[in-house]
């Protein structure tokens, strides 16, 4: 027997088959796997990856590794359409009002209701820190990494990371001491022990993060793009940048959980609070999700502003048209504005959070702990819809491809059924004329043979 005969054979076995089977599930799991590993090693070696520790995780990964993702959107999208996504201010209304206003207003009354409720279970200082959680702005990497993969628009999502992250450094501390009053009022900054850093301290800090990290990045890599494009576009296909850019992912949860470790954030509040947490952040970043869908594509503009503008449209009618229904976003606008929504970023909410209640505040590990989970479980969880919303947004084109491929079968058919009719009937009238015109002949030459007969005895005679 060949060595090629004995792989086929085992290629063929029920052990090998299942064993390829259980691997390839495993690599397309190597996201969640390599999480896990990465959480594990931040609760065994916290000091390798904080802030401060070992590799200086503020630097080499809140830095380097957003400038790497930002590296290759830079390289990937089109100059043009930057510029067009940055005007796009309705996008803009639209994301900035959904992730600042009502995500925090929706986790305020929740908390005001856990709270009334007197349970006990639930530590107070996290409550507190879930209304800081979701008065920061959206995510600076994740979204940008998890709208590529769901064939979203990433650039409009680039924008609106930008534009967010640099507002957020003033809308943030305004909404803590917005909802800070009252019965929550132990919980205001200005009752805590000063911060290390003032406002502007942090709006400078806050710039200089985004400058270095997402605006040269993407500076370079569309000059780049636009210098060489052959050549960008064989180095991102060839060496597969997108994965690059989920790996820097997880190293950026890396860094966020190796903080939290070492400042003993999980320890700091009960199990109950840890459990609640858990469950709670996935279910409200669900919920919000769907009404971002909802509030990208309302019911009512679908309904009433279906039907473009005429000269027999009332004046009403067309200026209601042209105010309203650009709110009605594409599929690929409305996969940006559902992962930009919801999503809270941990790399500006640790400096905002710090620099409000500070760095040696005891309650600072309790206030962190809200972030950091729903950081990482944000991440999972639209890691498992990025292919639900690739689907669909691709829904529409696989629909209609499928119909016009059924449409040309069937039109190839029938076309083909038409021209065998067609040359058969030409071909019975070819035989039909064949025939025909054998008989004139014939019967012309029995004539001719008649007639020569008929001479030539008259000849004779």
């Amino acid at each position: 027997m060949t060595f090629s005969e004995t792989l086929q054979n085992i290629k063929q076995h029920k052990a090998y088959i299942w064993s390829k089977k259980v691997f390839d599930f495993l690599l397309g799991q190597w996201f969640f796997i390599l999480l896990g590993v990465f959480v594990a090693l931040a609760h065994s070696y916290p000091e390798f990856a904080k802030e401060g520790g070992t590799v200086k995780g503020e630097y080499s990964i809140g830095y380097g590794a957003v400038a790497v993702i930002f590296l290759i959107s830079g390289l990937s999208m089109s100059t043009k359409q930057l510029v067009i996504n940055a005007l796009n201010w309705r996008a803009h209304f639209t994301v900035l009002s959904m992730s600042f206003l009502m995500t925090s207003a929706i986790i305020y009354g929740i908390a005001c209701g856990i709270k009334a409720a007197h349970d006990g279970q639930i530590d107070d200082w996290v409550l507190v820190g879930l209304i800081v959680t979701h008065a920061c702005p959206t995510t600076v990497s994740s979204n940008v990494v998890m709208t590529k993969q769901a064939d979203g628009n990433d650039i409009l999502t680039l924008c609106e990371v930008f534009i967010g992250n640099i507002l957020g450094a003033f809308i943030t501390p305004a909404l803590i001491q917005m909802y800070m009053t009252g019965t929550w009022d132990f919980g205001n900054p200005s009752h805590q022990t000063a911060g290390t850093s003032s406002v502007g301290d942090l709006y400078r800090s806050t710039m200089k993060q985004l400058g270095l990290s997402v605006f040269v990045p993407l500076f370079v890599g569309q000059v780049v793009q636009n210098v060489f494009p052959k050549q960008t576009k064989w180095t991102l296909t060839t060496f597969k940048l997108s994965k690059v850019g989920s790996f820097m992912l997880l190293l950026i949860m890396f860094h966020s959980f190796s903080t939290a470790f070492a400042q003993h954030a999980f320890t700091s509040v009960s199990h109950a609070s840890i459990i609640f947490l858990v469950f709670f952040n996935i279910g409200i970043y669900l919920f919000f999700t769907v009404i971002a869908f909802v509030y990208s594509r309302p019911y009512v503009i679908k309904r009433w502003l279906w039907e473009l503008p005429n000269e027999n449209s009332s004046r009403a009618y067309r200026w209601t048209y042209k105010v309203f229904n650009p709110f009605y976003y594409n599929k690929r606008d409305t996969v940006a504005v559902m992962l930009c929504g919801p999503a809270k970023t941990a790399a500006l909410g640790v400096s905002l959070v710090s620099s409000q209640y500070g760095a040696h505040n005891p309650k600072l590990g309790i206030l962190l702990v809200p972030l950091v989970l729903y950081q990482a479980e944000q991440v999972m969880t639209a890691n498992f819809l990025v292919t639900l919303m690739k689907k669909w947004v691709h829904y529409d084109d696989n629909k209609q491809k499928k119909s016009d491929d059924e449409s040309e079968l069937s039109h190839r058919d029938t076309d083909e059924e038409d021209r065998e009719e067609v040359e058969e009937e030409r071909r019975l009238e070819q035989e039909e004329s064949q025939r025909e015109g054998l008989d004139r002949v014939i019967s012309r030459r029995h004539d001719e043979d008649t007639a020569s007969f008929s001479t030539d005895s008259n000849i004779k005679k």
